[in-house]
């Protein structure tokens, strides 16, 4: 392991630590980027998909003869043609005990099951064309009724959506000893109870999903260009499980991506749909994605119906949480579907409080809406939501300050490591610590002062504590690429990829500081599937713990190796050798006692012109390296919020917003700012404004944005962000991941503050989102 690690990094001004501005926003800013949509390739065909108008109905056939008639049209695809080529079907990928998976064909076949549901698409030389195309198709479905809600769902009279799923349950999930919390809710002195919405969103990435298919016919090759998450994955399940060929007969390509968010990261229909014609056709076949097909298509967020529960004993230490639910999958299973109200759940309600006893039981269950797939954080903003929920409560009824309670909870550092009731094990956090320091930053003693300012206006001042621990997905093999190019440069390989996180700058900066690379010579290479021989994407907020792990190891290799190539050019022995990754002429090996040296990049391009080279002696310094594992990190902070609420208009304004975290050991502080600002504005939009809508034959009533509010500028505030870091010590940099952290700190906040507002007028709970009508219904009961 090189030990530069251990350097100051403030000696370097490109080294971890640094706030180094983003590599490609020259290129974004300039309009330089390459999105899928910007590609266009040569004797490129387009394509439309025809979606089902009903949510649920019978699906008798679909007669493409009218579209293949109109000008330009080239050809038109049904689920039995695509049935008849021997594609396999989507399903859930989780190993959950009882799950009744489902296997979703590529295009309906028997039944329609939600609206938007995909069932046939055409391919004609223009868009225009394919869209008059797919305009004259007309499916004979027949409309049967629908359940948009999933309690609605497992009602005895409600409509079936799969003959081998009654009462439409795909999973009943259970953790916990169910006899010693209820136990421990018997003995209880208080017992504090809510019934919380955690609404459903779309995820609105700003890039609609687009993707070209091209086949090789002499090869037998596919190759996809596509936005998403992660290139190697998504390779591997589109060989294995939908074109059944091998690995080696797909090859996956991404440029830059418009956001994600989690939506982007498996395989859609569509783009066998494109596959599936390139081959027929002997062209290319592009689709790109209209905001109308995205609100529809693209895999929603969040729906769950949760029943939370905390007891608490005499002086108010935690006894046992309780989480009753339902969670939405939609008409069909994503792969991740039940991991959100599931074991998402379960690791992040107990956040970072000593609580000795977790029940989690959760039913999901199908309905005639888009499918449900992680959404940022993917359950861990709402564990830490019900548990700080339940908190207010329960300081309200037991008449304890809820700061106390927090403190008198709190995992102490003395206790760490601590085995939570989760079966996670907490490695470091000083919690209590960060939530002083969030008092402070947020004039805690002022509070009184501008509430009465407030009042003075007319307005209901609240003031939220959102204190979170969330637990990252445990970062699996990566790959650790390094390759040392003709001209100089040098080229970072991995699997992760970034959809808008900026992975350029701060893997650039771990292998600076760790091999001495020089910063302006660093590319990044993420998006090619032939490049890699592992990866594990980007989602669970773990990119940097995985690729910063893979870097810092495939540097050792790098110097491993470098080490015998010079010691062979400089004629001496390797435990002679000294690495100096930061020398003032750069990163060189040095004869111990000399001024002898050979500088790193130098030697690169030697043994790149080198001929006969002794055995033993390397022909170049590049490295292939596999990180295998690491277990999962645990960020965590302390969020502050305030804000105004004018009860004639139900409206809420930010006053102020403060957030202290504890992300491990920060690369890029700049871009860890980014990343805790994007996730807050998104808590926020949760919180405040966005809510899918169905009605009740399973239209979308919030398909377009002027039915379905975003946050904007205007109605987000500027936020104060302090960092109190505890290195992680799960992986070799110390990091602990920020990704979503942002998210699992503003929903409690916020909501707290609405409902802290509002308590002066007697109301002591509404349900997210806290639009302005919802808030003048609660304070206008009647």
């Amino acid at each position: 392991m090189p030990d530069s690690l251990s350097l100051d990094p403030t000696r370097l001004k490109f080294g971890i630590g640094q706030p180094v501005p983003r590599n490609e926003d020259p290129i974004l800013l300039q309009g330089q980027g390459r999105y899928t949509d910007d590609l266009q390739m040569p004797g490129q065909l387009w394509c439309v998909m025809i979606r089902s108008p009903y949510a649920h109905g019978v699906l008798n056939g679909i007669d493409t003869s009218a579209a293949l008639d109109v000008p330009g049209v080239v050809a038109a695809y049904t689920g039995k043609d695509l049935v008849e080529a021997g594609y396999g079907t989507f399903r859930c990928t989780l190993p959950l005990q009882g799950l009744s998976n489902i296997d979703r064909p590529v295009l309906a076949l028997d039944k329609v099951r939600f609206v938007g549901d995909p069932i046939a698409f055409v391919v004609a030389e223009t868009r225009d064309a394919a869209r008059d195309g797919a305009e004259a198709i007309f499916p004979d479905i027949d409309p049967l009724p629908a359940v948009t809600e999933a309690s609605a769902a497992a009602a005895a009279d409600a409509p079936q959506l799969y003959d081998h799923l009654p009462g439409n349950q795909v999973l009943d999930f259970r953790f916990g000893d169910a006899a010693k919390v209820e136990a421990a809710f018997a003995g209880a002195a208080h017992v504090s109870r809510l019934s919380l919405r955690n609404n459903r969103i779309v995820v609105c990435a700003m890039e609609p999903r687009s993707a070209i298919g091209e086949y090789d016919a002499e090869s037998g090759r596919y190759t996809l260009n596509v936005g998403c998450q992660g290139v190697f994955g998504l390779r591997a399940s589109l060989a294995n499980d939908l074109l059944k060929v091998p690995v080696e007969k797909v090859h996956v390509l991404t440029g830059h991506v418009g956001g994600s968010f989690g939506m982007k990261a498996s395989v859609y229909p569509e783009y066998v749909c494109l596959l599936h014609a390139a081959k027929a056709l002997g062209r290319p076949v592009k689709w790109t994605d209209e905001r109308t097909g995205s609100f529809l298509s693209d895999m929603h967020g969040r729906d769950h119906e949760v029943n939370a529960s905390l007891a608490l004993d005499a002086e108010g230490h935690f006894l046992a949480v309780r989480l009753t639910s339902f969670a939405n999958m939609g008409g069909y299973l994503a792969n991740v579907g039940p991991l959100m109200g599931t074991m998402n759940f379960v690791r992040n309600v107990q956040s970072n409080y000593t609580t000795p006893l977790i029940e989690v039981a959760t039913r999901c269950l199908v309905t005639n809406t888009t499918p449900i797939a992680a959404y940022r954080g993917a359950g861990r903003p709402e564990g830490n939501y019900f548990m700080e929920r339940l908190i207010e409560t329960a300081a309200a009824e037991m008449g304890i300050d809820p700061i106390e309670l927090r403190r008198r909870n709190h995992i102490r550092p003395d206790q760490l490591p601590y085995a939570a009731a989760s079966g996670t094990n907490y490695d470091s956090g000083e919690f209590s610590t960060l939530l002083e320091r969030a008092m402070q930053e947020a004039d805690w003693d002022g509070y009184a002062a501008r509430k009465a300012a407030s009042a003075a206006r007319g307005l209901l001042r609240g003031r939220g504590v959102g204190n979170f621990l969330e637990c990252t997905a445990p970062p699996a093999k990566e790959m650790g690429g390094i390759r040392f190019e003709a001209d100089g440069g040098v080229t970072i390989i991995t699997g992760t990829l970034d959809y808008g996180q900026g992975h350029w700058t701060p893997f650039a900066q771990v292998l600076h500081q760790t091999l001495g690379v020089p910063f302006d010579r660093i590319r990044l290479l993420q998006g090619d599937s032939d490049q890699l021989i592992a990866g594990g994407g980007t989602g669970g907020s773990k990119s940097l713990m995985a690729s910063g792990a893979a870097i810092i190891e495939a540097s050792a290799k790098v110097v491993e190796k470098a080490r015998a190539a010079a010691a062979y050019l400089l004629e001496a022995a390797e435990a002679d050798l000294d690495f100096e990754p930061h020398a003032e002429s750069g990163a060189r090996f040095l004869i111990a006692g000399t001024d002898r040296s050979i500088g790193l990049m130098e030697l690169a391009a030697r043994l790149r012109q080198a001929t006969d080279l002794p055995e033993g002696v390397p022909d170049s310094l590049d490295v292939r390296h596999i990180f295998q594992e690491a277990p999962m990190a645990f960020p965590n902070g302390c969020h502050i919020t305030e804000v105004e609420i004018d009860p004639e208009t139900g409206t809420v304004h930010f006053d102020r917003y403060v957030t202290v975290n504890d992300f491990g050991v920060i690369v890029n502080p700049l871009m860890v700012q980014g990343q805790a600002h994007g996730g807050i504005v998104q808590g926020i939009g949760q919180a405040l404004m966005e809510r899918v809508s169905y009605s009740e034959d399973g239209q979308l009533l919030s398909g377009s944005y002027s039915d379905y509010a975003l946050p904007r500028a205007s109605d987000v505030p500027s936020f104060h962000f302090a960092s109190h870091a505890v290195p992680a010590k799960t992986n070799p940099l110390g990091a602990k991941g920020c990704g979503e952290a942002g998210c699992a700190g503003s929903l409690p906040a916020v909501m707290n503050a609405v409902v802290d507002a509002l308590s002066a007028r007697g109301v002591t709970h509404v349900d997210m989102p806290a639009t302005p009508e919802v808030i003048w219904r609660a304070l206008n009961p009647a």
